[in-house]
């Protein structure tokens, strides 16, 4: 029997609540696991997990032992983290979970620039708004915005995402150009709501600190990011979203920026992991990789101040 396998199956089954969980998590077959379970038992002569038709629980002996069992690997792993650092690139299966627009307006474009400086990476992108389980999902960090409540997890600010108000040129020589805030109750605004909530997004502009706050009243809304640009881009009204999603059109010239001297709300980014684990060499650099990516490729809006709390699908509008 391979003890530090059979610890790492152990820990798995303890962490995703199940067998075949952890086997999914492991990619390996349910038996395996099983029989590791067994023979690391034997083992030891002391039964670590109690298990029945519907659920697996730990016993005294199995608590203590997958404490020490956590600590071990950590350090197992943190070791050669180090030597990875000294002597080689960082190497094996990284899963992440990433924003839907963000996965694919920001992070997919730069990934050749990833895999460039890290070959031995194999990356597992699960795009989606919804917050992941990354223990039982078997994920090793996720990136999300907004502000973090979660205190299960470590997490890193890497970045913001600017927003800005925007509309066609077409859009702006039939309505007008807003000098103001206030003059928005005159124009036709797509708003954005919450898929989870259906509560409408409100809009806040800032300066010289004036602040001004409102939700527009509209005939149209979406939930989605990208529709949300889409209807702006024909002309149906005027958008408030990312930067990132806003900037060729910007340069190309198909989007004008509106109320470009008024500041707005930018969201916090964070990656986050489980914090019982030791942040491995694969993590560490993914998430330098992209601190750095926010650094380089953020366009900045100017920002109010303070910042509200913000919901993670706004990420992708």
């Amino acid at each position: 029997m391979d003890r530090l396998q059979a610890m790492e199956v152990f820990v798995a089954v303890v962490d995703t609540g199940g067998f075949t969980r952890a086997a999914d998590v492991l990619h390996i077959p349910k038996a395996t696991v099983t029989t590791l379970v067994k023979k690391l038992e034997s083992h030891l002569g002391a039964k670590l997990l109690n298990r029945t038709t519907r659920t697996v629980t730990v016993t005294a002996d199995g608590a203590a032992y997958y404490e020490r069992c956590v600590s071990i690997l950590g350090e197992i792993e943190e070791t050669e983290s180090a030597l990875a650092r000294t002597n080689a690139s960082p190497r094996g299966r990284l899963r992440i979970d990433v924003p839907v627009t963000f996965g694919r307006r920001v992070l997919v474009p730069r990934l050749p620039e990833f895999f460039a400086r890290y070959p031995d990476i194999r990356l597992e992108v699960g795009c989606s708004d919804r917050p992941a389980d990354l223990i039982e999902e078997g994920v090793d960090c996720v990136v999300r915005g907004g502000v973090q409540p979660d205190s299960s997890l470590v997490a890193r600010r890497v970045g913001a995402v600017e927003f800005a108000a925007c509309a066609t040129p077409a859009y702006l020589a039939r309505y007008g150009t807003p000098a103001h805030p206030r003059d928005l109750a005159r124009h036709r605004c797509i708003n954005y709501f919450s898929g989870k909530t259906g509560r409408m997004r409100p809009w806040n502009f800032s300066r010289d600190g004036e602040r001004f706050e409102f939700e527009p009243e509209s005939r149209l809304a979406f939930n989605d990011g990208e529709a949300y640009l889409e209807a702006g881009l024909a002309s149906l009204g005027i958008v408030k979203t990312a930067m990132f999603l806003l900037r060729e059109h910007i340069a190309r010239g198909t989007l004008v920026r509106v109320l470009p001297e008024w500041g707005t709300e930018a969201l916090p980014v964070w990656v986050m992991y489980p914090q019982n684990r030791h942040l491995s060499a694969k993590v560490r650099v993914f998430v330098e990789w992209i601190a750095e990516l926010f650094e380089h490729t953020t366009e900045r809006a100017p920002r109010a101040d303070p910042p509200r709390a913000l919901a993670l699908e706004d990420m992708s509008a």
